[in-house]
């Protein structure tokens, strides 16, 4: 088992790979919406590299398989799972907490700002913002607690959730698997001995755009952007 040796370990996917395996896998994906707090968790990084190391996973938690298909498909399954349950439950949260949420003040795992960036994500892009979502670090944590508090149909949301932790799960495990093994193959590398690097790029790729959108989009100055959002909900509880 790993040891925890500075609190960079809690940023590194390798380290909860080897700590907790498969089991401790599904609980940071679960967390990383289910609990909202779980913003600065490594998701996008975790799932690649948890498909880099697939094959050891689930010969170490239920026995190989034989196939390396399978036991990634098993573990993409999983993930799923977990992703879907914990949207779910960041859902039924944001139905219940409702308008409280935005009166909150913030503490060190939970900032309104994130809440009213994933609010403006969810109003732009629809429904299609659930599926989308998946793909945007901390844009993914809080867009299900907005869709509850919004009160978004509830059949809708499972879809769009079902389909988005599906895309997501299976993508990044799936492409870090395969394209492991294609490095290798093809050209000697071995991606386990670059996983910092890989790492680097995935936040970089994740994060950048957002980044970017949030730095050189349009501004929005708006002193009363606060006040507007709650009386919509509050509008809409009275509905």
């Amino acid at each position: 088992m790993e040891d925890f040796n500075s609190w960079k370990d809690l940023l590194n996917p390798e380290f909860y790979i080897k700590m907790g395996g498969f089991w401790l896998i599904l609980f940071i994906i679960f967390a990383e919406t289910g609990l909202f707090v779980g913003f600065f968790l490594p998701g996008d990084s975790l799932l690649f590299i948890s498909g880099i190391y697939a094959v050891e996973i689930i010969r170490e938690t239920f026995g190989s398989t034989g196939s390396d298909f399978l036991d990634t498909t098993i573990l993409a399954t999983a993930v799923a799972i977990a992703a879907i349950i914990g949207n779910e439950v960041g859902y039924f949260f944001g139905r219940r907490a409702g308008e409280s949420l935005y009166k909150k003040e913030d503490t060190f795992l939970f900032k309104k700002k994130y809440l009213y960036q994933a609010h403006d994500f969810f109003e732009k892009n629809g429904a299609l913002a659930i599926i989308m979502a998946r793909f945007l670090p901390v844009v993914r944590t809080f867009t299900p607690i907005v869709a509850g508090i919004v009160k978004m149909d509830k059949k809708a949301f499972l879809r769009d959730n079902i389909i988005g932790g599906i895309l997501w799960s299976f993508i990044l495990i799936f492409a870090g698997h395969y394209l492991d093994k294609l490095f290798l193959d093809q050209f000697g590398i071995d991606l386990k001995k670059k996983l910092e690097l890989i790492i680097i790029v995935i936040v970089l790729v994740t994060t950048v755009p957002v980044i970017i959108k949030f730095l050189f989009g349009a501004p929005k100055e708006n002193p009363k952007l606060e006040d507007e959002v709650l009386d919509d909900l509050i509008d809409k509880e009275k509905e």
